[in-house]
C-alpha cells in the first residue's frame, strides 16, 4: 500500500485517537490546575496568618519629629505615604514624607477655624478637610504641584466632627455638631443628596462597611445608628447605649467595635442572621488611664494587618484580631496627656501622632518581633 493511501486511511484514526487522548487528559489537567490554585490559596492564607499573628511594635522614628506648638486635631497620610497633612488650628500644613523625614512644603489657609478632619482620596490627587467653621473643602493639586481649593460645601450649621468617603470616591458622608449626617454625591460638583436627623445630639463617629452599603454612627446622645443604602439611606437599627462614645469601626460586614467614653472595655457587636440586627457579644479589655477623652482621633481597622487602632484616654491601643477571632492588645502607647490626635497609614506601616505634652508631630514605624 502506498504511503499516500496509508495516510488517507490512517488520518481519521489518528484524529480519533488524539481526541480520545485529549478527552482523557483534560480532566486530569483540570484537577492539576485546581490543586495548584488550592495550594496557592493555602500559601496566601498561611502568609496572611503569619503576617497577622506575628508580634509587633511601633517604634518612634528618632530625631525626625516636628515641633508643632498649635493643636493638631487632624493628621493624615496619602495612599503611598509620600505626603502628610496636619490641621494646625485653622491652617493645613502639607509635609513631604521622604526617607522617613517630614519636610514642610505648603501651608493652606482657607479655613477660618480649627481643622477637625482630613481625608486623602486614593484614586485622585485630592483630599477633603472639615472644620469648626462648618465648611467641608475639596482640595486638588494644580499643574504646579500646589494644593488649591476647588469647592466648598457649606450646608452644616455647626462644627464638622467626622467625615468618611466610599471606595469609589463618589460619596462623602459627614457628621456634625448640628446632630445631622449628610450624604454628598459627586455630579459635576459635590452636592448634598440626603440628610439624616435621627441623632439627637452631636454626631461623633462614622464608618462604612466592606460592602459599602452600611454606615454606623455614634453620637453624644448615647446612640449607635446603623444606616443602610437601597435607593436612599435609611436607619435600619438604633442601639441605645449605657454610655456614649466617640469611636467605632467595622471589622467586617457582620462585626463592628465601639469604644465607650474613657472605659477600659471595648465593645464588640455582631449581627444576628435571623433578624439582621447587631447586638453586643463581648467586651475586650483596653487601657485608658484617664477620666477624660478628646475627639478627632478616629478608630481604624487596618485589614492587611488585622489591626485595630484604638485611642482611649491617654493610650493608643494597637489590637490584633487573631485568626480564631480573639482580640489581643499587642501594644499600648501611653502618653502623658489625653490630648492625642493622629492616624495610622492605610498599609499599617506608620502611626503618626501629635500630643499636647510634647507638642510634636511624631512618627512611629511598624516592626515585627
Amino acid at each position: 500500500m502506498s504511503d499516500a493511501k496509508f495516510n488517507q486511511i490512517s488520518s481519521p484514526s489518528k484524529q480519533k485517537f488524539g481526541d480520545q487522548l485529549i478527552e482523557q487528559i483534560n480532566p486530569i489537567m483540570s484537577i492539576h490546575q485546581e490543586l495548584q490554585l488550592n495550594q496557592q490559596k493555602l500559601i496566601q492564607q498561611d502568609n496572611h496568618y503569619q503576617s497577622t499573628s506575628e508580634s509587633f511594635t511601633y517604634d518612634l522614628i528618632q530625631d525626625y519629629s516636628i515641633q508643632q506648638n498649635e493643636y493638631c486635631y487632624a493628621i493624615a497620610f496619602n495612599s503611598d505615604n509620600s505626603i502628610v497633612l496636619a490641621g494646625c488650628y485653622s491652617k493645613i500644613k502639607v509635609f513631604e514624607f521622604k526617607q522617613e523625614q517630614l519636610k514642610l512644603i505648603q501651608i493652606l489657609s482657607e479655613h477660618q477655624n480649627n481643622v477637625s478632619t482630613l481625608n486623602f482620596m486614593k484614586k485622585q490627587t485630592q483630599f477633603i478637610s472639615g472644620s469648626w467653621d462648618k465648611l467641608i473643602i475639596i482640595w486638588s493639586m494644580n499643574q504646579n504641584s500646589q494644593w488649591i481649593c476647588t469647592q466648598k460645601l457649606n450646608e452644616h450649621k455647626y462644627w464638622i466632627n467626622c467625615l468618611i468617603q466610599n471606595n469609589n470616591e463618589d460619596l462623602i458622608i459627614s457628621g456634625s455638631q448640628d446632630t445631622t449626617i449628610k450624604f454628598w454625591i459627586k455630579q459635576n460638583h459635590w452636592v448634598c443628596s440626603q440628610t439624616i436627623t435621627d441623632h439627637k445630639q452631636q454626631v461623633l463617629g462614622l464608618y462604612l462597611n466592606e460592602k459599602q452599603n452600611r454606615v454606623i454612627s455614634c453620637g453624644q446622645d448615647s446612640l449607635i445608628l446603623i444606616e443602610e443604602s437601597s435607593q436612599k439611606w435609611n436607619v435600619i437599627q438604633m442601639i441605645k447605649l449605657e454610655l456614649w462614645g466617640i469611636r467605632l469601626c467595622f471589622i467586617n460586614d457582620n462585626q463592628f467595635i465601639f469604644q465607650p467614653l474613657c472605659k477600659e472595655q471595648m465593645h464588640v457587636y455582631e449581627i444576628n442572621s435571623s433578624n439582621n440586627q447587631y447586638s453586643k457579644t463581648k467586651e475586650i479589655p483596653v487601657k485608658c488611664d484617664s477620666e477624660s477623652c478628646n475627639y478627632f482621633f478616629p478608630q481604624q481597622f487596618i485589614k492587611s494587618k488585622s489591626l485595630i487602632v484604638n485611642k482611649n484616654g491617654k493610650c493608643v491601643n494597637l489590637i490584633r484580631k487573631n485568626q480564631n477571632g480573639d482580640f489581643i492588645t499587642q501594644q499600648s502607647i501611653q502618653f502623658e496627656s489625653e490630648s492625642i490626635f493622629g492616624q495610622m497609614s492605610d498599609n499599617g506601616e506608620y502611626l503618626i501622632t501629635w500630643d499636647k505634652l510634647s507638642k510634636k508631630i511624631q512618627v512611629r514605624k511598624y516592626h515585627s518581633l
